[in-house]
Order: C-alpha cells, then structure tokens, then sequence
C-alpha cells in the first residue's frame, strides 16, 4: 500500500473514532498519560492543520503560532472531519513528484512526512478508541504498512524522547506495533470513582465509600449462597458496608486489578480479617460495577469459593 493510501485510511479511521465522542469524554485519561480526549484529538488535529501549509512548501516560521491552542471549537467531530480532508488532498501531489518538506529538524522527503503523518494517526487513533471504550481494532494492512516503515525508526524516536519503553511480549501484529511504539495494548481507561471507591474500601471509610455511589446505588453482597442479598439504595447499602466494617475483626480490602471500560467495571480484590486463633484469614472475589454520572450505581459481588 503506498503512503498516501496509508494516511488516507489512518486519517479517516481517526475521524470514525472522534465522531463516537460522547459529550461526556472529552475530559477522559488516555494512553498519554498528560493528555485527555480533547487534547489527544486537539493534537492530531493540530498535526493535520500544519499539514496543509508545509506542504505547500511554508516553513514552520511562516506558520508562526497561528496553529497553536484549541482547535476544537464547539463542534470537535467536524473540525476533525474538516482538517483530515484538508490534508488528505494535500499530500498527493507533493508525493507524487517526490517533493520536500520542511521540519523541524530540517528538510524531509514529503513521503516520509506523510509516513509519520499516518503512524500518528493509527497509534493515537488506537489511543482514542480504548479511551472511550469504542472498538479499538486497527486495519491489518495499515499497521503492516506502518510496521515496516517503523521498525528502521523506532530507536530514533526513542533515542528522541518521542517514545517510550518498548513493551514486549506480543505474537499480534497489531500488539506488536503498539508495543513497539510504547504502549500496553492492554491499558484500559481509570474512572476517578473506581479509584477512589477502592481506596475508601482499604482505609475502612464508609462515609468516603458512600461519597462515590449514587444516592439510588445497589449492591449485592457474596452471602448467603447461591445468589446473595440485594440492597436497594444508599441508606440500605450503607448500612451494609456498616456493619461488615464494625463487626469484622481488623477487616482490609486491597485492590489487586482495575478495568474499566465505558460505563462499566471490573474489580478484583482481596478481602482479609484477623480470625480467632490470631491467624489472618482471607478471600478472593470480583466487583461487576456500573457507572453512572461520574458515580457508582450498582456493585455486584463474587467470590472464590
């Protein structure tokens, strides 16, 4: 596949994904660790903008920082739509008759530009899909293509600080090329609430417990067997978390994982107290949680066992 078909595909791809946006993700963690949606989809932008300008033969000083800011406007999904077309059809012709362009680091073959141009948009296009929990499989031919471009460059853009550690241990092409640019093709977003719920559980805290579920929250316990007990809204599951903790010799929760996706959640944890022979003892067990307006709605209980 040649490079402005990479990019085309890689572009419009991004596109796909920032139109799923809901109103409520934009402030949403990513794979970057300092980007949020709107930024991540903010840089890309940003990119496809300053497309245009050098491939008409500008310099970065002519551009200035008339690019620099927000790009996003009120309406985010056309602002990306607009940029990707606009560079879409600028690529073509500087490539077709071997053109250059001027980087930052000096003058580039317009072919290689566009190379990097489509790397970015798979990578961060796969960024923005685990983000918001949308479909984050990426087109086999297109990473194949970015994969051979990318493997005599990768040290480059580590050396450069433009990547991270590699992360290994992948048969999947696809796994392969995200590790290979710094990421864990298993990273699924945090949820503030999740986080905060879980620490509340191991400092012993039902009022901070209570601070993140939702006033008409439920849960069902693990007890007693097969189904458990069911409570319906915050006094009744307050009163359980209550009870466990006042009548629970030294009780501890630990959080051992955390994987969010959407307005879902899944959470396994180790729950241990200090039994009568002074021996501590201990069980396994999952949460199937359920998010809803930044807060948890429902936490259903399993255990090993």
């Amino acid at each position: 596949m040649d490079v402005v078909e990479l990019h085309r595909r890689a572009s419009e791809e991004f596109v796909r994904q920032v139109a799923a946006v809901r109103p409520d993700q934009w402030d949403a963690p990513t794979p970057c660790a300092d980007w949020d949606v709107r930024t991540l989809v903010n840089h890309v932008v940003g990119e496809e903008r300053w497309t245009v300008p050098l491939m008409e033969g500008k310099t970065i000083e002519d551009v200035g920082d008339s690019l620099d800011g927000d790009l996003l406007g009120d309406d985010p999904a056309e602002a990306a739509a607009h940029a990707a077309r606009a560079a879409q059809n600028a690529v073509t012709e500087p490539v077709l008759r071997g053109g250059t362009v001027r980087l930052s680091y000096g003058e580039e073959q317009a072919a290689e530009y566009v190379y990097q141009l489509a790397a970015d948009h798979l990578v961060h296009g796969w960024d923005l899909a685990v983000a918001i929990g949308a479909d984050a499989r990426m087109d086999p031919a297109v990473v194949d293509g970015v994969a051979s471009w990318f493997k005599d460059r990768e040290e480059i853009y580590r050396g450069g600080g433009a990547i991270g550690a590699r992360v290994d241990g992948f048969s999947d092409p696809a796994n392969a090329l995200l590790g290979a640019f710094g990421r864990d093709p298993s990273w699924t977003p945090g949820h503030p609430a999740v986080a905060l719920l879980g620490e509340a559980f191991a400092r012993g805290d039902v009022d901070a417990i209570m601070a993140q579920m939702t006033p008409d929250c439920v849960f069902e316990s693990t007890s007693p067997a097969p189904d458990g007990s069911r409570f319906e809204g915050a006094d009744a599951v307050r009163e359980q978390w209550r009870k466990l903790f006042d009548e629970t010799p030294e009780p501890s929760f630990e959080t051992e994982e955390a994987v969010v996706l959407g307005d879902r959640a899944v959470v396994r944890w180790k729950f241990s107290w200090r039994g009568p022979d002074g021996e501590r003892g201990h069980v396994r067990g999952v949460d199937v949680l359920r998010l809803h307006d930044g807060k948890v709605a429902e936490k259903l209980s399993y255990v090993k066992g």
